[in-house]
């Protein structure tokens, strides 16, 4: 039965992929891997060839094509709207229609396919189970979709690149235990960079040409290795050092929440879809910018990647997630999990009055500084489909939860206030909105914690984008700055 709604959803989405005129952005969109060949490397070999080709093109004949106009707003906002990136792995679209959109329009995309229909097509560990992170990676990397064969080829492969060194255990424990998990995580990850393949190539010498193949090889090597780092930091602040070995039999997603300590099977699951649909998010996002800026400079991956786990740890970004689980907490320790409708929406004023600065995303207030954490987003415009996934997967394993179903409530009373104060361009749940009660209705409950998870998961789509910043040759990254005498004076002349 599983097998024929997978090939229904399949058969499905090829017939509405034979109405479209034009070519998706993606590599080979929905081919699925038929062939026996389980080696990831292998097939980037064979592909990457035809996108150089494909990029020389596009640049020779389609270069001096205008994609927008920058305005005085987008130089003083932080650059927001521009479209000045290649990022070939995901692709983030608001809700209004454009030249993608007769594809179910459900806000990200993974190599042209929505989250439900990787839910639907990727390999999966169990029957209906979640995606495999790994079948993700490949279809990232490759713009296919593998078969199960490959995805297990791929774990196998994670699996005998995993061990760590012993130096880079060191070199977090030099740290003291009350450090912040993200502090001991972006330290794990410099020592890492010791072994770092690429830079011992390039100090050699080596083609231009063939500069992809070691960030391949550090790439695979920093994804297959963070989750020992990971779980490393886990038991060592909060679990008093009780170190987890490894077990081999394990997929990736599960594997790295058996050396947390959690092993129960939803949890597995859980940590399946989570890794996925945290995995990637286009290329503006400051962790993933910041990896493409760094490694344009010829930094390796482990720096590339070290780079953006500092941007993810700011307030604005990824640390974010602990923040939401701290709110909804306090939530119920002023007024208990039992909480009227007429109770939240007071809540919810008193935070938004409060005049306490968190995470302010894309929110205009005129009088309020605060925010609902959880509540907006830098691009989508509705509700963001990573809440959505996680939200069915509470209503399928833990719809009595009270937290749960506290977060379903505030679904309900925070758009509409949002909205209501005006000025706020998405007043729906993102990502953050979810995440912490599923992971503390397991038992993971260290909300400061948390963001080292969301920075396991970004690796997989930020590894597989340098390969590609490699493989095309994509240049040392550059933008042009002004002053704000420049930007007053051009903008008088234009009026």
């Amino acid at each position: 039965m599983v097998l024929f709604r997978s090939v229904s959803a399949l058969s499905k989405l090829r017939s509405r992929l034979a109405q479209q005129s034009y070519s998706l952005g993606s590599i080979r969109w929905l081919q699925v891997q038929s062939a026996t060949d389980v080696d990831l490397h292998s097939q980037l070999k064979e592909l990457i060839p035809e996108q150089q080709e494909r990029l020389k093109k596009l640049k020779s004949e389609h270069g001096k094509v205008q994609l927008g106009n920058i305005t005085a707003d987008m130089v003083i906002g932080g650059m927001r709207g521009m479209t000045g990136l290649l990022w070939e792995t995901s692709l983030l679209d608001p809700d209004e229609v454009h030249f993608l959109s007769s594809i179910d329009n459900l806000g990200i995309r993974f190599r042209g396919l929505s989250i439900p229909e990787c839910q639907k097509l990727l390999p999966a560990a169990k029957d209906a189970g979640e995606p495999l992170p790994e079948g993700l990676l490949w279809l990232l990397l490759t713009g296919k979709v593998p078969n199960k064969e490959q995805v297990d080829g791929l774990s196998a492969e994670l699996c005998s690149r995993a061990k760590v060194p012993d130096h880079v255990f060191k070199a977090i424990d030099s740290l003291p235990v009350a450090a912040h998990p993200m502090t001991q995580f972006a330290t794990g990850v410099m020592a890492l960079q010791v072994d770092s393949e690429f830079q011992k190539a390039y100090e050699k010498g080596m083609p231009k040409a063939k500069f992809w193949e070691p960030t391949y090889e550090d790439s695979m090597n920093l994804i297959a290795r963070l989750p020992s780092v990971a779980s490393y930091i886990y038991r060592r602040i909060y679990k008093d050092g009780g170190i987890i070995p490894a077990d081999s039999s394990l997929d990736y997603a599960a594997n790295f929440s058996h050396m947390l300590g959690y092993d129960d099977p939803k949890m597995l699951e859980l940590m399946r879809l989570y890794i996925t649909i945290h995995s990637d998010h286009e290329g503006g996002n400051v962790s993933a910018h910041t990896a493409h800026l760094v490694g344009s400079a010829l930094s390796d991956p482990y720096l590339s990647f070290a780079a953006a786990l500092n941007g993810l740890a700011g307030p604005l970004h990824g640390l974010a997630n602990q923040e939401v689980l701290l709110w909804i907490e306090s939530l119920v320790k002023e007024c208990g999990e039992d909480i009227t409708t007429d109770q939240l929406k007071d809540y919810v004023w008193k935070t938004l009055k409060s005049g306490k600065r968190t995470r302010v995303t894309n929110l205009k207030f005129k009088h309020c500084l605060q925010v609902v954490p959880g509540y907006g987003h830098g691009v989508l415009r509705k509700t963001d489909p990573r809440y959505t996934c996680q939200r069915e997967f509470a209503l399928k394993h833990l719809p009595h939860d009270p937290l749960f179903k506290l977060v379903s409530k505030l679904y309900e009373v925070v758009p509409p206030i949002l909205t209501e104060l005006g000025k706020v361009k998405n007043p729906w749940p993102n990502v953050d909105a979810h995440s912490g009660v599923l992971l503390k209705y397991f038992g993971l409950s260290e909300a400061r914690y948390y963001t080292v998870l969301f920075g396991v998961s970004r690796s997989i789509g930020i590894g597989s984008q340098l390969i590609w910043d490699r493989a095309l040759g994509l240049p040392l990254e550059r933008p042009k700055s002004v002053t704000m005498d420049w930007l007053e004076s051009y903008c008088k002349k234009a009026a």
